[in-house]
């Protein structure tokens, strides 16, 4: 049977900790390789200074031994000896050439024959100096620091003088180091972990909060928004995230809406159908008035039909990717296809037409038929609210390289706040609600995604009963950047 593998609790995988564990571990290694390096430093500094230090006495008591050999005077070599030694923490071993310990100033070495081995006898009568931790070959029970020179006369090397000192002596200093550097790393390590604490937990904190703010998005509360985290890529993103929430309850808003008014239009014709539908049957209506009422079921019905089939339009203009079927045209040809086919109800409404479309062709890119469609809706609009008898206007300029298309209607005047609301869906004046039996509040709304979807702007001016619905088109010659 396999072990389970252990894993960390799921509270240690958040960011916080992953974060804190990551600083950490940043500042731990960092102070012990420093501390791996100041230590090896500072012992060799504190190993060469006391090196130094030990040389030179044992250089001088090599003099004083040299010369006190030459004179024969074995006493009072023994006395200096032990005066230097009691002048310093040093004590002094002088030997012969062979290694032999003539004379020690260790107490505890006193009438004891010893022998310093042959590898460090040589090393030390070769001329260069003699520095270890070592036992002189077990004439101390632990290491001493010990440091030899070579006891010269004026003709030839007679032997060699060796300080020797207790390793604690040594690194005393060290210590002293060491437990400064120690100190100094847990005040280094305690700030570092505080630090690293507040900037996990402030890094950590937006992200929790999306975190809520998408599950209460998920259960259908698009009020929740971000705090402001001022500047930087912590605030960018609250900033893009709070802008993302606005969209989705606009879209939200814009989806209940349309639900409301698709519910309205779709009860409207329904109902009187099913009402004047269950008269005949019952007999509530007379025989003499059933063909009467038929009529109105099926306008209601074919209504409801015009209905359906603008939805559709629309969804369809919102899935389709209006940019790769964008190809050169020309719209003058287009405008004049459209007055063709709104010929009758122009007549019917007793309009005239003041078309001002240039001979020449201008050719502009974009969707043909769709942008067939937004002239053709806007001009039946145009048609529909304008006042009997008066002139259309249908026209194509081109201006800072770009055409323009306008389309004008006499009639009454759209009051200013009512203007932003046109290209709404389903959106209906009051006034038009009673002219306009045959609307469904859907064809600005299909102008307007047209030319969103091409890049395009429209706008509207309404001023003295004269109404003007005007849109841009990009010259397929032109290389004026996009707007």
């Amino acid at each position: 049977m396999k072990g389970k593998r252990w894993e960390l609790p799921q509270k240690f995988r958040t960011i916080y900790w992953q974060n804190f564990a990551l600083t950490a571990s940043i500042v731990m290694l960092t102070l012990a390789l420093l501390g791996a390096s100041f230590f090896a430093l500072s012992y060799a500094y504190a190993a060469d200074e006391r090196s130094d230090e030990m040389a030179q006495k044992a250089s001088v008591v090599a003099r004083l031994v040299a010369s006190y050999a030459s004179s024969g005077d074995v006493r009072d070599m023994r006395e200096m000896a032990g005066v230097a030694a009691s002048m310093t923490d040093v004590d002094f071993l002088v030997c012969s050439t062979e290694g032999s310990v003539l004379l020690t100033t260790d107490e505890n070495l006193v009438d004891h024959v010893l022998t310093v081995p042959s590898d460090v006898m040589e090393t030390a009568l070769s001329g260069e100096r003699y520095s270890a931790r070592t036992t002189l070959g077990g004439i101390y029970e632990g290491k001493r620091f010990v440091v030899g020179v070579p006891i010269e006369s004026d003709i030839w090397t007679v032997g060699a003088v060796f300080a020797v000192t207790e390793t604690g002596r040594l690194t005393t200093m060290w210590r002293a180091f060491f437990a400064m550097f120690l100190m100094t790393s847990v005040i280094v390590l305690l700030l570092s972990f505080v630090a690293s604490a507040w900037v996990s937990m402030r890094q950590s904190r937006p992200i929790r909060e999306m975190a809520a703010a998408t599950r209460a998005f998920a259960e259908g509360n698009f009020d929740t928004r971000m705090h402001d985290y001022g500047a930087g890529e912590i605030g960018e993103l609250a900033s893009a995230f709070n802008a993302m929430a606005d969209s989705l309850q606009e879209t939200e808003r814009q989806r209940r809406e349309f639900i409301a008014n698709i519910s309205h239009e779709l009860k409207t014709p329904m109902t009187s159908i099913a009402g004047y539908t269950d008269g005949i049957l019952d007999g509530t209506i007379p025989p003499e008035k059933e063909k009467e009422y038929l009529h109105i079921i099926s306008d209601e019905s074919r209504r409801l039909s015009r209905l359906v089939r603008r939805m559709l339009e629309v969804s369809q203009l919102q899935s389709r990717d209006v940019m790769r079927s964008k190809a050169p045209f020309d719209v003058c040809e287009s405008m004049r296809r459209v007055l063709i086919s709104m010929e009758k109800k122009i007549t019917d409404r007793g309009l005239d037409v003041e078309a001002d479309i240039p001979d020449e062709p201008v050719t502009v890119l974009g969707d043909n038929d769709l942008i067939t469609q937004v002239i053709y809706n806007l001009l039946e609009n145009a048609t529909k609210f304008a006042r009997a008898g008066s002139t259309l206007y249908l026209g194509l300029a081109v201006t800072n390289g770009r055409a323009v298309v306008s389309v004008r209607n006499e009639g009454d005047t759209i009051p200013a706040e009512e203007i932003p609301l046109l290209f709404e869906r389903f959106h209906k004046s009051d006034k038009s609600r009673s002219e306009d039996k045959d609307g469904v509040g859907l064809g600005l709304y299909i102008v307007k995604t047209i030319l969103e979807q091409h890049h395009e702007h429209i706008a509207v001016t309404s001023e003295n009963g004269l109404t003007t619905f005007a849109f841009t088109l990009s010259l397929a010659n032109s290389l004026a950047p996009q707007p």
